[in-house]
Formats: structure tokens, C-alpha cells, sequence
């Protein structure tokens, strides 16, 4: 345990004297005015800072004033906090705070909990949240599903989506990009929003837009580009995606317009979240006022590094679990976010995840909350406590990823040259099998034969993620043209077609990669966080190239909509109501949805994917079935399929059948 010099007196003040306690020993302030509070005739500052012999706050007229206008000395106050109070209107200045420790200021910073900054987030910024309301904001809301199952979320990166000049779209890698509506390609198809709009996806999941340290903001013209997981203000929009950067109402408010359109257009909006580590810890506005606290050490004392990023911060201390649990709450109350995606989720601790659960149920019973089931490193953290995959059936409410499925069906993630089911590769039907019934305990599954887990993992379908591709790794286009060296085009789209009917079929919650439907590559880069546009951004001539992939997504996306047999909402209603059969043939699974059971108007249904690149024949059950999709090919009204037991399957294909009367 580490030890640091702590000014605590009996009445929960710092006294500037000192004494050595260790961290589970620093007070806890459970006020929510921490920060700065603003009012025409008064500020009042308030930080955090239990360890420091003194802080002051320093006042600039503008963000780039080399000095400060006046500086404020703050007071100690109560369980570890110091305040300052200024008499007087101080809207539109901007702020820092600094501390003094061991007899040495450290660096200014404008505080954990700023809400909005100058360029390159250095300072804070005092105003009033009205000003950054769009017009029509409190009547805004988002989606309100039945069940996370019903959602179909769709993860995009805003520069991608929009930078490319066949978008169409004038604000391009802008909050604004996305907002827009009506845009098209040379072919006048839809792109951008309208797209998503026509897809039919229920979610929009947007890769990191809170304040991150890599771009520099300054050089609006620079195309730099970056995913944004390394985090510096995390209750700030990113400067980039503004028009305007150097205006910190600007971003603020670009940003609610951003979800307001996203919104009017039926679209939920998921935030990625990044709590599990910062983008330096020695400089990181955490250790400005507070050094060591928020983040774990190794025993030698050095940080350790859950996240592969140098550090990882500390869930369970309460004023971190408390910070993640209010700013979330932030963009859930003042963002309207819909739902959160939790980056190296299984850094924090089950109790506080089930706290933010229970803390955004509050605001918002529909948001979605799911996250990444792993850590990128070991941590000092003990493993019963972290929130991984194998622990999620204690945090009720709340995703993990499947990296199951996704990895059985296009080939494991660290060899770019094994391919899985999609591929014909024999031996994983069983994880497949895992995945379509969304890692739940189904009594037809052989769980010892999954590739990762040998156990469900879920409690319910809404607590497994679904899906072949993200931000991460290869996409599933390049992955396969890696994987499968000698398919065809022809067969390759056909094969992406396939995954794609796993993941829209399957039971839990699906989710899908930006461009996956219109065969998005990155040129074989696989990671490609900072590479440029060149290499991340959407051709939206791809849609135009790929529309029968296009329309085949949309179609699936449809189905599931409109068919609850598809979205069963527990583990007993899959195990009663979804049934394997048994094919005899390697690289086919098949199975059975009794809909009616379920409300369906399809009274049942039968579903099978061939992943052999070659035809087959198996026998399926008796029935009065109809044809609604063979291979890459939807009906335009169901075909009834003669009452023959054998079925020919074509390479590398679905087919859905379904008995309607």
C-alpha cells in the first residue's frame, strides 16, 4: 500500500500539518458541486485536493492569456475540499486550478469535472448551459425499446463516415457531418445519416467524442486523425469535431444538435466511454490536484497498466467510483446519451458497474450499458471483483461482447491467417451454436467444445453483444481476403453476407461495424487508430458497388424487427423455444423458433448457415415451410418450399424458412 502525506483534522478539513494515512483513508466528499458553480451575481470553486498545502484558481480573460487576470487563494473546507468564492458575474472567463504539494505548485489544470474548455482543453471555461441548448432541446428524447434485444446498434468513428468527398456531407468529420440530412453519392443514394435512417439500425455508436488528447485542435486544417481512447476531459466534447474549437459554446452545443438529429430520426446515441485509464497519469488532471489517487500501483509503486496504455485507474476508491458514476450521469442528463460502451470494461469493479447501472436507470430506464469483457493486461485489482465477461451475470442490466462468436465465425483475432466457420473451416459449430443463444445456458450446446468460454457467460440474451467486426482488428472484409486468399469477389461478398445473417439472427443484442454492409476495407491495416483518411474513411461509392449487400443488410435488419422469435427476451424462453438440429454434416448448424410460442406471426421458423465454400444437402423437419431467404437472396413474398425432407444448400449461405398459416 502506498502512503501519502494527508492534511485530514478531526473536523474533516485539510490543516496544512499532515499525516500519513493510506488511500482508503482520504475522505470522501459526496457533494455534487465540485468544480465551478456559476451564478450572474457569484462563482463558487470547489476541488478535491485532500493532500495539498494550498490551491488557488486562476482567472484568464481569455484562453490565450499568457497571465492571469487575478488569481483566487483557496480555503481548506470540509472532507478534503478546498473552496473559493467570487463575488460577481464571471461568465465567459476562462480558469484553472493549481496545488501545492511538498512545497511545489504543480501544473494548472482545469479540474476533473470541467464541462467545457479552450482549445486543446488546457483551461476551463465559466458558462451557462442554456447557452448551448439548440432550440427544441428540452423536448428532445431518444428511443425508448421494450428490451435492449430490440436494439440493433451500429458503431461508427465521425470523421470515417463523413470525411470522404463522395458523402456528400459539407461538415465533414464534424458533429455537424452527422446532422446533416439529405445528402448523397454521385448515384444519389443516401449516405450519412440517411443511411443509418434507411439501414435500419436502432443505435448509433460513436467512437470516443469527449475531450482526447492527440489532436491538436489548434490546426483545424491538419487532418490529423485518432480514435480518441486516450482520454484528457472527459465532461467535454472534443474540440475537432467542432467548426470551431477556440469557442468552448461552440462544441458544446454542435454536439447536442449532433444527438438532436440523430434523434429526430428515430436514432438512439451511444457514447464510448474510456474511465479505465488516462492519457498520461503524471500530467493527467487527476494527478494535479490529487497525485496517485485515482490510479492503481504496482507494489514497487510504478503504475500498473490493466490497459496497455501506461495506466489504469482505480474503480473501487470511492471519489473514482463516485467521479465515473456523475459523469456519466453528465451525459446522460445534459447530452440525452442513450447508452454507454464501457472501453476495457473489466479494469473497473462489479460494484461500481452495477452502480452506474443503477445510477443511469434513474435517469433514463432505456439506456443501454455494455462493454468490453477483458482487460489488455493484468491488474492489482483481484479478479472476483473485475467486471469481466465470465462475471457478468452479476451485473444485471449490463453487456458484455462476444468475442465467442465473433471469433468462431471469421477466424481468431490475433492470426490474420486462420479463418472460422465462414471460411468452412470444421470444429466450431458448437461456438457458434454459443452464439446464437447469446451465451445463455441452453441444454443443446456443448460448452466444453466453445473455443473461449466453457460456460454460459449471460443470465439473459441482453447481456451478450453479438457481432464479427468493430473498430478493432481487421474488418470483416479484410480479415476474410486474408484468411481466404483464393475466394472470389463474388464468393467473398457471399461469405460477408453470411456473417452478417449470424449476427442479425442470433439471439441477445446485435451489433455492427460501419461499412460492413457495404464491404468496407482499411487496405489490410489492421490497427489503424491514428492511421489518415486514406486508410479509415468510408467510400461511399462502396454503397453503389456493393448495393446488393447494402439492400441484403437492410432486409435482415427488417426481419428482426418484425420478428420477436429473434429477440426472445430470456434464458428460458430460448432453452424452450429455440431447437438445434442435428445435421450430420461439419460446418452447418441449423435449428428451429417456435414464434407462436413468442407472439410471432411466423409459427415457426427454420434457420441453417452453411459455412462450407461448397454446396450441401441435409434433411430438415417436416413442415409446411416457406422460403423467405436462400443465400444473398430475400423473397419478395414467401415461396413455398415443396414437402421434401432433403434441402440443397448453396456455399457458403443462409437460409430462412418459415411456416406462416
Amino acid at each position: 500500500m502506498l502512503f501519502f502525506l494527508l492534511n485530514y483534522s478531526s473536523s474533516g478539513q485539510s490543516s496544512g500539518k499532515g499525516a500519513l494515512l493510506p488511500y482508503e483513508h482520504y475522505p470522501f466528499y459526496p457533494g455534487d458541486d465540485l468544480e465551478m458553480t456559476w451564478a450572474p451575481s457569484q462563482t463558487r470553486f470547489r476541488i478535491w485536493a485532500p493532500v495539498a498545502e494550498a490551491a488557488e484558481v486562476r482567472l484568464y480573460k481569455t484562453d490565450s492569456d499568457s497571465e492571469p487576470a487575478m488569481v483566487l487563494p483557496m480555503k481548506p473546507d470540509v472532507l478534503g475540499t478546498w473552496i473559493a468564492v467570487y463575488e460577481g458575474n464571471l461568465l465567459h472567463y476562462f480558469y484553472t486550478f493549481r496545488t501545492r504539494h511538498a512545497g511545489h505548485w504543480l501544473g494548472e489544470t482545469p479540474g476533473a469535472y470541467a464541462r467545457a474548455v479552450g482549445v486543446n482543453g488546457k483551461r476551463a471555461f465559466i458558462f451557462d448551459p442554456v447557452e448551448t441548448y439548440p432550440e427544441g432541446w428540452a423536448n428532445d428524447k431518444g428511443p425508448q425499446l421494450q428490451s435492449p434485444v430490440d436494439a440493433v446498434i451500429y458503431e461508427l468513428h465521425l470523421r470515417d463516415i463523413s470525411v470522404h468527398p463522395s458523402s456528400g456531407i459539407f461538415y465533414k468529420g464534424k458533429f455537424l457531418g452527422l446532422s446533416e440530412t439529405g445528402t448523397t453519392n454521385l448515384w444519389n443514394q443516401s449516405t450519412g445519416l440517411d443511411h443509418l435512417k434507411e439501414l435500419g439500425v436502432t443505435h448509433v455508436h460513436i467512437l470516443p467524442m469527449f475531450d482526447f488528447h492527440t489532436i491538436d485542435e489548434s490546426q483545424t486544417e491538419s487532418n490529423e486523425y485518432n480514435w480518441g481512447y486516450d482520454p484528457q476531459n472527459y465532461n467535454v466534447p472534443e474540440g475537432s469535431y467542432s467548426t470551431n474549437p477556440f469557442d468552448p459554446i461552440v462544441r458544446n452545443k454542435e454536439l447536442r444538435q449532433m444527438v438532436m438529429a440523430l434523434h429526430q430520426a428515430g436514432l438512439g446515441v451511444v457514447m464510448d466511454v474510456v474511465y479505465n485509464h488516462t492519457f498520461d497519469a503524471g500530467s493527467s488532471n487527476f494527478n494535479q490536484l490529487v497525485p496517485g489517487y485515482y490510479y492503481r500501483q504496482n507494489p514497487d509503486g510504478s503504475y500498473s497498466n490493466a490497459s496497455g496504455c501506461g495506466n489504469e485507474t482505480a474503480s473501487e476508491r470511492p471519489m473514482v467510483r463516485q467521479y465515473i458514476i456523475e459523469s456519466v450521469k453528465y451525459w446522460a442528463q445534459e447530452y440525452h446519451i442513450d447508452g454507454f460502451r464501457f472501453d476495457l470494461m473489466a479494469i473497473h469493479d462489479i460494484e461500481t458497474m452495477n452502480l452506474i447501472r443503477q445510477a443511469l436507470g434513474e435517469v433514463n430506464p432505456y439506456i443501454l450499458i455494455y462493454g468490453e469483457g477483458w482487460t489488455a493486461g493484468d491488474s492489482p485489482l483481484p479478479y472476483e471483483n473485475r467486471a469481466l465477461k465470465a462475471h457478468i451475470s452479476k451485473m444485471p442490466g449490463i453487456a458484455v461482447f462476444s468475442d465467442d462468436l465473433r471469433d468462431a465465425v471469421k477466424g481468431p483475432w490475433y492470426n490474420d491467417k486462420e479463418t472460422g466457420f465462414i471460411g468452412g473451416i470444421p470444429g466450431l459449430e458448437e461456438s457458434i451454436k454459443f452464439g446464437i443463444v447469446a451465451a445463455t445456458h441452453h441444454p443443446q450446446v456443448n460448452f466444453q467444445a466453445v473455443n473461449y468460454s466453457k460456460a454460459p457467460f449471460a443470465s439473459s440474451p441482453e447481456q451478450c453483444i453479438n457481432y464479427v467486426s468493430c473498430h478493432d482488428n481487421h474488418t470483416l472484409w479484410d480479415k476474410t481476403r486474408l484468411t481466404i486468399p483464393n475466394a472470389t469477389q463474388e464468393e467473398l461478398v457471399a461469405i460477408n453476407k453470411l456473417a452478417g445473417a449470424i449476427v442479425l439472427t442470433s439471439q441477445g443484442i446485435p451489433f455492427l461495424h460501419n461499412g460492413v454492409e457495404m464491404m468496407r476495407s482499411k487496405k489490410g491495416v489492421e490497427n489503424s487508430y491514428n492511421a489518415p483518411d486514406s486508410i479509415n474513411q468510408i467510400d461511399w461509392n462502396w454503397k453503389y458497388l456493393y448495393k446488393s449487400a447494402v439492400s441484403f443488410y437492410r432486409q435482415l435488419i427488417a426481419m428482426r424487427k418484425s420478428h420477436p422469435a429473434f429477440r426472445m427476451r430470456s434464458q428460458e424462453e430460448i432453452a424452450k423455444n429455440l431447437e438445434f438440429i442435428e445435421t450430420g454434416k461439419p460446418c452447418i448448424v441449423a435449428y428451429t423458433l417456435n414464434g407462436a410460442a413468442v407472439g410471432d406471426s411466423w409459427k415457426r421458423i427454420l434457420v441453417i448457415f452453411n459455412g462450407n465454400r461448397h454446396a450441401e444437402q441435409i434433411r430438415i423437419p417436416q413442415g409446411k415451410w416457406k422460403i423467405v431467404l436462400n443465400g444473398d437472396r430475400f423473397m419478395d413474398e414467401p415461396l413455398p418450399y415443396p414437402p421434401i425432407p432433403q434441402l440443397n444448400l448453396l456455399p457458403s449461405a443462409a437460409v430462412i424458412m418459415a411456416e406462416i398459416e
